[in-house]
């Protein structure tokens, strides 16, 4: 009798244990993963980032501050990977793999960042010292708003693309 109810509690909470699993696993992330790739150049470009919404909040100045670093995405930081040496705005970025920071201000003229620390999580470890490189890029206006951060590769560089503001960088 006790092995029958022993077996019979061992069941249920196994059964339990994998209906929560499969639960958690079908709930949608609030910040999904994504992958922005393309050539520009000849250089195939790789941003990995994870994607939050607007959902209705003031973001620049309020969600994301002004004169902060910004891990350009949401979780880990986002990374930039480039297979050739590649010029950004103008100035030498070598081939490797970068986390990619962002200090937005209010001015409109941001500070894009390539750091030579490509696994971080957030910016809560950043250290200006292992910056590869940075550059100032002058964000847009979009016509409408993205709900959802998206990074855009194209000919002549990347955009990263959220609430009003597109913010291009220049590649070649």
């Amino acid at each position: 009798m006790k092995a029958t109810i022993k077996s019979l509690t061992f069941l249920l909470f196994a059964g339990f244990v994998s209906f929560s699993a499969v639960a958690q696993e079908a709930k949608p992330k609030p910040s999904p993963a994504a992958t922005a790739t393309g050539k520009v150049n000849g250089a195939t470009i790789t941003i990995n980032y994870s994607s939050p919404a607007v959902k209705g909040r003031k973001i620049w100045g309020g969600l994301e501050a002004y004169d902060k670093v910004w891990r350009a995405g949401a979780n880990d930081a986002t990374t930039f990977e480039t297979d050739k040496d590649i010029k950004v705005e103008g100035k030498n970025l070598p081939a490797g793999k970068y986390s990619f920071f962002l200090i937005p201000r209010e001015s409109g003229t941001w500070t894009a960042i390539f750091n030579k620390e490509p696994k971080q999580w957030g910016a809560f470890k950043y250290e200006e010292a292992k910056d590869a490189l940075r550059v100032d890029v002058k964000v847009k206006p979009l016509a409408e708003t993205q709900e959802r951060l998206v990074y855009n590769v194209n000919s002549k560089g990347f955009s990263l693309d959220w609430d009003k503001v597109s913010v291009p960088v220049a590649v070649k």
